[in-house]
């Protein structure tokens, strides 16, 4: 792939989106494929160590501000000469006893689905506390039981003891997965949410 081909590829994952930060990704990478050319690389091959245009946009995308689209999403609605500015606004009035509403419910939804995803984590990253705690609990007690000569109290509570130990490795990679996961959902809910905020005529 050329530079011009992954520019261009670029400039179409991006159509929607505020032109400005459009103009900016486009400018890095311009500079970036150059800055490697430069170093000695061929224009493909400094182009593809660049990744795929795909996966490129989705990350410049999940680097866009949802404040700045939002901004730009409305003042596209109000922009003069795109829509006629009078009735936009007597709609907007008359409809917020409707919108609002319906605005504060999907924001809620959203927070929720982000509370729910990253309690869950929480909880198993809780409980892989829980575990070393009480391995170290049971192991310290255990050896304190046999040094005053109960020894298969002792006994007891050390082998519960590495018996949680060797759980809470379990549950540490069970943690780092679904932290991993959670960062993924997060992730693909903040690109839907954006891909919603894309200008209509870049559909």
């Amino acid at each position: 792939m050329t530079k011009q081909e992954f520019i261009d590829g670029l400039r179409n994952g991006l159509a929607g989106y505020p032109q400005e930060d459009i103009d900016g990704r486009l400018a890095f990478y311009s500079e970036m494929i150059d800055d490697r050319m430069e170093e000695g690389l061929g224009e493909e091959e400094a182009v593809e160590e660049l990744g795929p245009v795909e996966k490129v946009v989705e990350q410049i995308v999940s680097e866009l501000p949802l404040p700045r689209l939002v901004k730009a999403k409305i003042q596209e609605k109000i922009e003069p000469g795109r829509r006629p500015g009078a009735w936009l606004i007597v709609l907007l009035v008359l409809g917020a006893p409707l919108w609002i509403p319906l605005l504060l419910a999907a924001f809620a939804v959203v927070l929720a689905a982000y509370i729910v995803i990253w309690a869950v984590t929480v909880a198993f990253w809780a409980l892989w506390i829980v575990f070393i705690a009480c391995a170290l609990a049971g192991i310290a007690a255990g050896i304190l039981l046999a040094v005053q000569r109960k020894p298969v109290q002792g006994l007891l509570l050390i082998s519960a003891g590495i018996v949680l130990a060797g759980l809470s490795i379990f549950t540490f990679f069970a943690c780092s997965a679904a932290t991993k996961g959670a960062a993924f959902l997060t992730k693909k809910m903040a690109l839907g949410i954006k891909s919603k905020l894309r200008r209509k005529e870049a559909a």
